[in-house]
C-alpha cells in the first residue's frame, strides 16, 4: 500500500508542475522534472520487485500492446481491451 501511495503522490507532483506550466506559464526546470521522474521510477521499480515482476517484461508487453492497437487503428478510445 505504501509503495502505491508513494507512486501516486510522486506522479501527482509531476502533474501539478505541468498544471502550473499550462495555467500559469511556470517555467519547468528540467532538473526538477528529472528528480521527480527518478522518484516515480524508484516507486515503480520497488513495486515491481515486491511482486516479482520483471520490468523488461512489462516494457515488452506494453510495446506489443501499443503496436497492436496502432496496427488495428485503436490507439484512440477508452478501455484496456481495444
Amino acid at each position: 500500500m505504501t509503495l502505491t501511495l508513494g507512486l501516486a503522490g510522486e506522479a501527482g507532483e509531476i502533474a501539478n508542475k505541468m498544471k502550473k506550466v499550462a495555467r500559469d506559464g511556470y517555467v519547468l526546470e528540467i532538473s526538477d522534472l528529472r528528480a521527480e521522474l527518478g522518484d516515480v521510477l524508484w516507486y515503480v521499480a520497488a513495486l515491481a520487485a515486491d511482486y516479482d515482476i520483471d520490468l523488461q517484461d512489462v516494457l515488452e508487453y506494453n510495446m506489443e500492446k501499443l503496436k497492436s492497437r496502432k496496427d488495428r487503428g485503436t490507439l484512440q478510445g477508452n478501455g484496456d481491451n481495444r
